[in-house]
């Protein structure tokens, strides 16, 4: 049943796919689908990209093990989309065409920023993408009982997404993304209501039935996260970080104005939030209906509490709606985890084929023919690289990998986003030092922390880490020291650069264009 309903969902998907590749005729078309992809299907396709199977699967899990604690990730990730849509979203849509580096470049006439904005993009996107495969790996080798192995999982994997990308570009991959939004939605719907129905429609009856089974202190914050500085800075990283990810930023380019960007963003919060509300539901419940000891039995990080609570909602296991309902929370974690990756794949192709090779390599000369064959080649090397990567690190513990791509996108790349719309005295000086400077410090710090440096228990099977001994910086996630680095180096390196003539009247027309929109689609605009 399982691989019937994963079939069916990756036969629905390439259909997709190939009806559109018949609209695919210019590389605006591959980078950003020209543009046309309306308020209401962007924010669901924004949903469905965010909507990880760390999401899903690793948030239902951490708050069935840690309670009060795992459910931060919840809010964390919901809150995000505040900064997103107060701050970046519209001004984003009116300076950029399509990647984060021709907003800074716009307004800083640099061609280095562009290289290493470029650069802090495709670093984010590996990171994520890495996560992304080795978890393909583990989660389908674990939900399909050991019938396919991670060597084989990932390539899958990376082959799909390779389809996905080449022949539909973004077009394909925001119905992707619509779909798995769509499965993921209703499944967790359905979910949440077996659930209260199971405790007379009261959610209050909910934890009470888990205070009683776990004790208060499940309840309360410090199961996990003994040092409260941690959960402080992992919070910091993911409501700064998302601000920063190239995969979502890429996504206010398929719209067609600067206010269908902010109606996007509205979207995309109404299904977040109500998805991330469930988890809640879901975690607790599985708590209490399936266990602790069986969740960490199946898989000690949790991750099979979704569909082991799946199961006990369907009447458990041997029964029909059990294995239905097994079968089909399996399915969606698969779409998942393609559709995600199909994001990522085509943000760090088109940063590549549009920032390096036409805006540095070209000087912005090459044809369109050329961009979209590039753009093309681009996916296949990314996808073999994740592959090749994926491969390697599949024994190895990466559950940190999505926590410092959210580091590296607060530290490196916001910093200079907000610097450059809203610091006059902001330079090009200013917007190298900071993603080179946010880069080095959120690696080091990443390099020295337990993620990497950690001695590991004799049982331990999730995961061995890299180097077996205690680490040197105490925290998982660096975001509490690397985000205020970030900003400062950038800062330092503005002060220290050299004002060009112009910046003062750059600077105004920025602003002009970024809050009015003038000149986005060929309107009269002076500057340009």
């Amino acid at each position: 049943m399982t691989f019937l309903l994963a079939a069916l969902i990756v036969a629905i998907t390439l259909g997709v796919t190939f009806w559109a590749s018949r609209r695919n005729t210019s590389a605006g078309d591959f980078y950003v689908a020209g543009g046309k992809i309306s308020a209401p299907q962007n924010g669901i396709a924004i949903a469905g990209d965010y909507m990880s199977a760390a999401s899903f699967l690793g948030i239902t899990g951490l708050i069935a093990l840690n309670g009060y604690d795992g459910f931060m990730y919840s809010v964390g990730w919901f809150i995000a989309y505040l900064t997103v849509l107060f701050i970046v979203a519209e001004p984003l849509r009116n300076l950029g065409k399509y990647t984060l580096a021709d907003m800074l470049v716009y307004r800083l006439k640099d061609p280095k920023v562009r290289f290493y904005a470029a650069f802090s993009t495709i670093t984010v996107s590996t990171f994520y993408m890495i996560a992304q495969v080795v978890g393909a790996g583990s989660l389908i080798s674990l939900l399909s009982k050991g019938a396919i192995s991670a060597d084989l999982a990932i390539p899958l994997v990376g082959v799909l997404m390779i389809i996905y990308v080449v022949v539909g570009g973004m077009l394909a991959t925001t119905w992707v993304q619509i779909i798995k939004a769509m499965l993921l939605m209703f499944a967790t719907i359905v979910m949440s209501l077996l659930i209260l129905s199971k405790f007379g429609f009261s959610f209050s009856n909910l934890l009470g039935a888990v205070e009683a089974k776990n004790g208060a202190e499940f309840l309360s914050p410090g199961l996990k996260y003994k040092n409260p500085l941690d959960l402080i800075s992992l919070c910091l990283a993911l409501v700064l970080g998302t601000a920063g990810l190239p995969h979502i930023l890429v996504r206010f380019f398929t719209v067609p104005t600067a206010q269908d960007a902010r109606k996007s963003v509205v979207w995309a919060m109404a299904l977040i939030g109500a998805f991330y509300a469930m988890t809640a539901l879901m975690g607790n419940a599985a708590n209490d209906l399936v266990g602790k000891a069986a969740i960490e039995a199946a898989n000690k990080a949790g991750n099979m509490a979704a569909p082991m609570l799946a199961e006990a909602l369907g009447g458990g296991a041997g029964t029909i709606g059990g294995e239905f309902g097994l079968a089909f929370v399996t399915a969606v974690a698969f779409a998942t985890i393609l559709a995600v990756v199909a994001g990522l794949t085509i943000s760090a192709s088109t940063s590549f084929t549009h920032d390096i090779y036409n805006g540095v390599l070209k000087n912005g000369q090459a044809s369109e023919a050329d961009q979209f064959r590039v753009a093309r080649m681009a996916t296949v090397a990314v996808g073999i690289v994740a592959i090749l990567l994926g491969l390697v690190a599949k024994n190895q513990n990466v559950a940190f990998l999505v926590a410092l791509a959210f580091a590296i996108a607060a530290s490196a790349n916001l910093p200079v986003i907000l610097y450059t719309l809203f610091w006059r005295g902001f330079n090009a000086n200013g917007a190298i030092w900071g993603i080179v400077g946010g880069l080095v410090v959120t690696l080091g710090l990443i390099a020295i922390s337990p993620n990497i440096m950690k001695i590991d228990k004799p049982d331990v099977k999730t995961g061995r880490h890299l180097v077996q001994r205690d680490a040197i910086f105490p925290l998982e996630n660096p975001g509490i020291v690397s985000i205020p680095a970030g900003f400062a180096l950038a800062a330092v390196g503005a002060m220290l650069g050299r004002r060009r003539e112009g910046d003062e009247r750059d600077f105004e027309a920025m602003q002009y264009r970024a809050y009015t929109g003038d000149g986005v689609d060929g309107t009269v605009a002076a500057h340009d």
